[in-house]
């Protein structure tokens, strides 16, 4: 069945760890969003990728593989009913990711690539495009024809901040508007992604500054964004990767659920 992004009646959320990990950390995650699906009555979307291949350092955890890691995911849909996003890096990979995952993610630094673009597309199944972080919202344009063009069923795009000046990224709120009107498709927010600073971490890993995660979502979400994704995680500490830009499990449920009645006061305030 085909997986559609969000409703008039409230946003979506896409949420999860960075990476696969184990069997009792991933249900543990996926057991609390499936509690939040029920609590706020929002459509949520279960979020792991099996291979990091973008990582900066070669030495970079990368997460345990496509086999091992959709066999992951594919028991944390069994167990709680999640739909399932995975990023893809590869046209060949496409069709055995498309057996597991309901929604298919291009990383950011791949927005461009012709080829798994319209892979994605042909695979029946629905696309998140994450915007390149050099690129103009209009420019996201052509992504989403490369994947409607190989016939995708649903396409959304994802804002995930824009390089300002030397390992920084700055969100421009005019971005939700501008990308839903260039690419006519729903608009979400990346929030983790948005305070990351590639490079600023430990040996050139990625650093963050979660504390900025709540403000940016709750502008985001009276900007106009269609849905949010935020990567959480029990202990962002030990996470494998991208830990400072994480969400603690425990906060989550509060700070999601105040994004989520910011989206429907805007919303309420503007159909008024």
């Amino acid at each position: 069945m085909t997986h559609r992004f969000g409703s008039e009646s409230g946003p979506f959320l896409i949420a999860g760890p960075c990476v696969v990990e184990s069997d009792e950390l991933n249900l543990r995650v996926a057991e609390a969003l499936a509690e939040l699906r029920v609590k706020l009555g929002i459509g949520v979307i279960y979020k792991a990728s099996y291979d990091k291949a973008n990582r900066s350092r070669l030495s970079a955890p990368r997460g345990p593989g496509m086999e091992a890691g959709l066999a992951a995911l594919e028991t944390v849909r069994n167990a709680t009913g999640l739909p399932i996003l995975t990023d893809v890096h590869e046209p060949g990979h496409v069709p055995i990711a498309a057996r597991v995952a309901d929604v298919l993610q291009i990383p950011a630094f791949l927005c461009r690539q012709t080829d798994l673009l319209v892979a994605a597309g042909k695979s029946n199944r629905a696309v998140n495009i994450k915007k390149g972080q050099w690129m103009a919202p209009e420019e996201m344009r052509g992504a989403v024809e490369k994947v409607r063009a190989g016939g995708a069923p649903e396409v959304a795009v994802t804002e995930r901040g824009t390089f300002f000046g030397y390992g920084d990224l700055v969100v421009d709120m005019r971005s939700f508007t501008r990308l839903r009107a260039a690419c006519n498709a729903p608009v979400i927010f990346d929030a983790t992604h948005s305070v990351q600073q590639p490079g600023q971490g430990a040996d050139g890993s990625s650093g963050g500054q979660r504390g900025f995660i709540p403000p940016l979502l709750y502008a985001a979400a009276a900007a106009g964004a269609d849905g949010f994704f935020l990567e959480t995680h029990p202990d962002p500490a030990r996470a494998p990767s991208d830990g400072p830009n994480m969400i603690p499990l425990d906060q989550l449920a509060g700070i999601v659920g105040l994004a989520v009645d910011v989206w429907q006061r805007v919303r309420e305030t503007v159909r008024a």
